[in-house]
């Protein structure tokens, strides 16, 4: 089914929560059939240098298993591009990634990196997998993704998500602008990061933005109600900005 406007949902904190105890359980590769059946377009999954949470084996599963595109963040490191080269998903999410933080922290510098960048963004091109680079809502990355040929960016979400009022507000315009500046230029855009029920209607509003891929809070919100409801109402609100 094409839509306007797809939906990704990022897996990776089912992993956390097995890997918490070890184990089996829960199955990340169950939560994406559990996404797909309630209306998600995509899986998202960040494998980690530390495998924090998604592991090599639930790569090798997702790509067998499940019948969505597979989008796949990685930072910008040799092993993670052989992994990449060896899988092949449909798309590979490069991003910024230090050892000792939490969760993926603001946008990946493509105007600092263009050196490195360059040769990888060809060769995963080259093999037929779709490149996003996730970056700060700013002209500056945006003319380095425009530079580096990417054919996808996707906007870290996060300033905007957890500010308020004016605040909000203007960091909702950075994301419009370069969200027509990024698509004027022949780069689909996409979004993500902290969204949730309460936040992601006006940045599923923005009509160039074309994919939104949401984890953590579907995930949490999945204990009080079930993932699939939480995909669901998810998709429901997506729809409805349209």
């Amino acid at each position: 089914m094409s839509r306007e406007l797809r939906l990704g949902v990022n897996i990776d904190h089912v992993a956390t929560i097995r890997n918490a105890r070890g184990g089996e359980h829960p199955d990340p590769v169950r939560a994406a059939h559990a996404a797909q059946a309630a209306g998600a377009d995509g899986i998202t999954a960040h494998l980690r240098e530390d495998r924090r949470h998604i592991t090599d084996r639930d790569i090798d599963r997702l790509m067998v298993e499940i019948g969505l595109p597979l989008n796949l963040e990685m930072a910008a490191t040799e092993e993670m591009l052989e992994i990449a080269l060896r899988h092949r998903p449909h798309a590979a999410c490069i991003v910024p990634e230090r050892r000792e933080e939490r969760t993926t922290e603001g946008g990946l510098d493509a105007d600092g990196h263009r050196e490195a960048l360059g040769p990888m963004i060809a060769r995963l091109s080259g093999d037929g997998i779709r490149v996003s680079l996730f970056i700060e809502p700013t002209e500056r990355q945006v003319a380095a993704a425009i530079e580096l040929g990417a054919p996808v960016v996707e906007f870290h979400t996060g300033r905007y998500a957890h500010r308020d009022g004016a605040a909000r507000t203007e960091e909702l315009k950075r994301i419009a602008d370069c969200a027509a500046l990024a698509a004027k230029n022949g780069i689909e855009p996409h979004a993500g990061h902290g969204l949730t029920f309460d936040n992601v209607v006006p940045v599923a509003a923005i009509p160039q933005i074309r994919e939104l891929n949401i984890g953590h809070f579907l995930v949490g919100e999945a204990l009080f109600t079930g993932l699939e409801q939480s995909v669901r109402k998810m998709r429901e609100l997506m729809d409805a900005a349209r």
